[in-house]
Protein backbone atom coordinates (compact mmCIF):
# COMPACT_ATOMS: atom_id res chain seq x y z
CA UNK A 1 0.00 0.00 0.00
CA UNK A 2 1.07 3.42 -0.96
CA UNK A 3 2.11 5.86 1.52
CA UNK A 4 2.67 9.67 1.13
CA UNK A 5 3.75 12.49 3.42
CA UNK A 6 1.28 15.11 4.34
CA UNK A 7 2.47 18.48 5.17
CA UNK A 8 -0.38 21.33 6.73
CA UNK A 9 0.75 24.27 7.22
CA UNK A 10 -1.23 27.98 7.73
CA UNK A 11 -1.80 30.28 10.42
CA UNK A 12 -2.99 30.01 14.14
CA UNK A 13 -6.32 29.13 14.49
CA UNK A 14 -7.41 27.87 10.86
CA UNK A 15 -8.23 23.96 12.11
CA UNK A 16 -5.06 22.91 11.25
CA UNK A 17 -4.76 20.10 14.19
CA UNK A 18 -8.55 19.07 13.18
CA UNK A 19 -7.97 18.35 9.76
CA UNK A 20 -4.71 16.63 10.42
CA UNK A 21 -6.46 14.49 13.10
CA UNK A 22 -9.10 13.20 10.84
CA UNK A 23 -6.96 12.29 7.49
CA UNK A 24 -4.40 10.30 9.76
CA UNK A 25 -7.22 8.73 11.17
CA UNK A 26 -8.78 7.94 7.94
CA UNK A 27 -5.76 7.01 6.53
CA UNK A 28 -4.17 5.05 9.73
CA UNK A 29 -1.34 7.65 9.40
CA UNK A 30 0.78 8.68 12.07
CA UNK A 31 -0.20 12.64 13.22
CA UNK A 32 2.07 14.78 14.49
CA UNK A 33 0.93 18.58 15.83
CA UNK A 34 4.24 20.37 15.71
CA UNK A 35 2.26 23.31 17.36
CA UNK A 36 2.40 21.21 20.96
CA UNK A 37 6.05 20.62 20.38
CA UNK A 38 6.61 24.83 20.38
CA UNK A 39 3.87 25.02 23.26
CA UNK A 40 5.75 22.16 25.14
CA UNK A 41 9.25 24.34 25.13
CA UNK A 42 7.00 27.48 25.92
CA UNK A 43 5.68 25.88 29.03
CA UNK A 44 9.19 24.46 29.85
CA UNK A 45 10.70 28.06 29.52
CA UNK A 46 7.62 29.46 31.41
CA UNK A 47 8.32 27.04 34.29
CA UNK A 48 12.22 28.03 35.15
CA UNK A 49 11.52 31.88 33.78
CA UNK A 50 12.82 32.25 30.54
CA UNK A 51 10.17 33.97 29.32
CA UNK A 52 7.39 36.43 30.67
CA UNK A 53 5.29 39.10 28.93
CA UNK A 54 8.23 41.69 29.22
CA UNK A 55 10.99 39.12 29.62
CA UNK A 56 13.23 36.60 27.46
CA UNK A 57 16.38 34.58 28.13
CA UNK A 58 16.91 32.70 25.10
CA UNK A 59 20.26 32.43 25.73
CA UNK A 60 19.00 30.33 29.17
CA UNK A 61 16.70 28.12 27.14
CA UNK A 62 18.87 27.47 24.93
CA UNK A 63 21.63 26.33 27.59
CA UNK A 64 18.67 24.31 29.13
CA UNK A 65 17.59 22.48 25.73
CA UNK A 66 19.21 19.60 26.67
CA UNK A 67 16.74 19.17 29.62
CA UNK A 68 13.94 19.43 27.49
CA UNK A 69 12.46 15.73 26.30
CA UNK A 70 9.21 15.63 24.38
CA UNK A 71 7.03 12.18 23.98
CA UNK A 72 4.39 12.08 21.78
CA UNK A 73 1.55 9.08 23.97
CA UNK A 74 -1.25 7.97 22.90
CA UNK A 75 -4.19 8.34 24.43
CA UNK A 76 -6.65 5.61 23.30
CA UNK A 77 -9.64 6.85 25.58
CA UNK A 78 -9.48 10.08 23.34
CA UNK A 79 -8.27 8.83 20.52
CA UNK A 80 -5.23 11.15 19.98
CA UNK A 81 -1.88 11.30 21.31
CA UNK A 82 -1.30 13.84 24.32
CA UNK A 83 2.28 15.69 24.89
CA UNK A 84 4.73 14.87 27.47
CA UNK A 85 7.49 17.17 28.64
CA UNK A 86 9.84 15.13 30.53
CA UNK A 87 7.48 12.30 31.49
CA UNK A 88 4.58 14.62 32.29
CA UNK A 89 1.21 14.73 30.67
CA UNK A 90 1.09 18.69 29.60
CA UNK A 91 -1.74 18.71 27.30
CA UNK A 92 -4.09 20.92 28.81
CA UNK A 93 -1.50 22.88 30.53
CA UNK A 94 -0.12 23.84 26.78
CA UNK A 95 -3.27 24.70 25.67
CA UNK A 96 -4.04 27.68 27.67
CA UNK A 97 -3.93 32.14 26.26
CA UNK A 98 -1.24 32.50 28.80
CA UNK A 99 1.00 29.91 26.65
CA UNK A 100 -0.74 30.98 23.14
CA UNK A 101 0.74 34.65 23.83
CA UNK A 102 4.35 33.64 24.17
CA UNK A 103 4.59 30.64 21.99
CA UNK A 104 5.60 32.41 19.25
CA UNK A 105 8.27 34.50 20.64
CA UNK A 106 10.01 30.87 21.45
CA UNK A 107 9.28 29.68 18.27
CA UNK A 108 11.73 32.16 16.41
CA UNK A 109 14.54 31.13 18.44
CA UNK A 110 16.92 29.29 15.65
CA UNK A 111 17.86 26.50 18.25
CA UNK A 112 14.41 25.96 18.97
CA UNK A 113 13.55 25.06 15.77
CA UNK A 114 16.76 23.23 14.99
CA UNK A 115 16.21 20.89 17.91
CA UNK A 116 12.61 20.45 16.91
CA UNK A 117 12.91 19.92 12.95
CA UNK A 118 15.46 17.62 13.52
CA UNK A 119 12.91 15.29 15.61
CA UNK A 120 10.25 15.93 13.32
CA UNK A 121 12.14 14.78 10.14
CA UNK A 122 13.19 11.84 12.03
CA UNK A 123 9.67 10.57 12.77
CA UNK A 124 8.33 11.54 9.09
CA UNK A 125 11.30 9.07 7.83
CA UNK A 126 8.83 6.28 6.33
CA UNK A 127 6.60 8.26 5.25
CA UNK A 128 2.42 7.90 6.59
CA UNK A 129 2.39 10.45 8.43
CA UNK A 130 0.24 13.79 8.56
CA UNK A 131 2.07 16.71 10.12
CA UNK A 132 0.75 20.09 10.55
CA UNK A 133 2.49 23.48 11.65
CA UNK A 134 4.34 26.59 9.97
CA UNK A 135 7.19 25.24 8.08
CA UNK A 136 6.52 21.82 7.59
CA UNK A 137 6.33 22.22 3.70
CA UNK A 138 8.99 24.63 3.40
CA UNK A 139 11.63 23.34 6.16
CA UNK A 140 10.94 20.26 7.58
CA UNK A 141 9.54 18.26 4.77
CA UNK A 142 10.17 19.70 1.53
CA UNK A 143 9.33 17.02 -0.68
CA UNK A 144 5.99 16.36 0.81
CA UNK A 145 3.75 14.29 -1.41
CA UNK A 146 0.90 16.38 -0.80
CA UNK A 147 1.30 19.99 0.62
CA UNK A 148 -1.45 21.89 2.14
CA UNK A 149 -1.76 25.78 3.04
CA UNK A 150 -4.28 26.51 5.77
CA UNK A 151 -5.63 30.10 5.89
CA UNK A 152 -9.18 32.19 7.32
CA UNK A 153 -10.09 35.56 8.49
CA UNK A 154 -9.19 37.18 11.38
CA UNK A 155 -12.55 37.30 12.59
CA UNK A 156 -13.51 33.64 11.46
CA UNK A 157 -10.14 32.26 13.62
CA UNK A 158 -10.31 34.12 16.83
CA UNK A 159 -13.93 33.29 16.89
CA UNK A 160 -13.17 29.46 16.81
CA UNK A 161 -10.23 29.84 19.04
CA UNK A 162 -12.84 32.33 21.50
CA UNK A 163 -15.09 29.27 21.37
CA UNK A 164 -12.23 26.79 21.95
CA UNK A 165 -11.25 28.22 25.35
CA UNK A 166 -14.31 28.83 26.73
CA UNK A 167 -15.60 24.96 26.46
CA UNK A 168 -12.36 24.16 28.24
CA UNK A 169 -13.26 26.76 31.02
CA UNK A 170 -11.23 29.78 30.36
CA UNK A 171 -12.07 33.17 31.23
CA UNK A 172 -11.09 35.25 28.36
CA UNK A 173 -12.87 37.96 26.04
CA UNK A 174 -13.22 38.17 22.02
CA UNK A 175 -11.21 41.16 21.64
CA UNK A 176 -7.88 39.64 23.81
CA UNK A 177 -8.41 36.34 21.46
CA UNK A 178 -8.51 38.36 18.22
CA UNK A 179 -5.38 40.58 19.58
CA UNK A 180 -3.57 37.25 20.29
CA UNK A 181 -4.28 35.29 17.17
CA UNK A 182 -3.60 38.83 14.80
CA UNK A 183 0.18 39.31 17.48
CA UNK A 184 1.01 35.57 16.31
CA UNK A 185 0.27 35.77 12.73
CA UNK A 186 2.63 39.24 12.52
CA UNK A 187 5.27 37.12 14.07
CA UNK A 188 5.16 33.90 12.22
CA UNK A 189 5.48 35.74 8.81
CA UNK A 190 8.07 38.07 10.13
CA UNK A 191 10.55 36.03 12.08
CA UNK A 192 13.85 35.36 10.24
CA UNK A 193 14.29 31.84 11.15
CA UNK A 194 11.92 29.90 8.87
CA UNK A 195 9.14 32.69 8.53
CA UNK A 196 4.98 31.30 7.94
CA UNK A 197 4.89 31.87 4.06
CA UNK A 198 2.70 29.35 1.47
CA UNK A 199 5.01 26.81 -0.07
CA UNK A 200 5.16 26.99 -4.09
CA UNK A 201 3.63 23.94 -4.44
CA UNK A 202 1.44 23.98 -1.48
CA UNK A 203 -2.59 24.35 -2.04
CA UNK A 204 -4.11 27.35 -0.34
CA UNK A 205 -7.56 26.45 1.21
CA UNK A 206 -9.47 29.51 2.86
CA UNK A 207 -12.05 27.66 5.01
CA UNK A 208 -13.91 31.58 6.72
CA UNK A 209 -17.05 29.77 5.12
CA UNK A 210 -16.37 25.88 5.06
CA UNK A 211 -17.69 23.28 7.47
CA UNK A 212 -15.67 20.60 8.79
CA UNK A 213 -16.75 17.95 6.76
CA UNK A 214 -16.85 20.10 3.95
CA UNK A 215 -13.41 20.71 4.42
CA UNK A 216 -12.47 17.16 4.93
CA UNK A 217 -14.24 15.99 1.91
CA UNK A 218 -12.76 18.29 -0.01
CA UNK A 219 -9.37 17.29 1.06
CA UNK A 220 -9.67 13.63 0.77
CA UNK A 221 -10.23 14.40 -2.82
CA UNK A 222 -7.09 15.91 -3.30
CA UNK A 223 -5.53 12.74 -0.90
CA UNK A 224 -6.70 9.89 -2.84
CA UNK A 225 -5.27 11.82 -5.77
CA UNK A 226 -2.14 11.50 -4.52
CA UNK A 227 -2.56 7.69 -3.20
CA UNK A 228 -3.42 7.30 -7.24
CA UNK A 229 -0.72 9.06 -8.68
Amino acid sequence: MKKITIAIDGFSSTGKSTLAKQIANQLGYIYVDTGAMYRAVTYFAMQHNFVSETHLDAEGLIKNLSNVSLQFRFNETLGFAEMYLNNENIEQAIRTIEVSRLVSKIAEISEVRAKLVEQQQQMGQNKGIVMDGRDIGTVVFPNADLKLFMTASPQTKAQRRFDELLEKGQRVTFEEVLQNVQERDYIDTHREDSPLVKADDALEIDNSNLSKKEQFDLVMELVNEKLEE
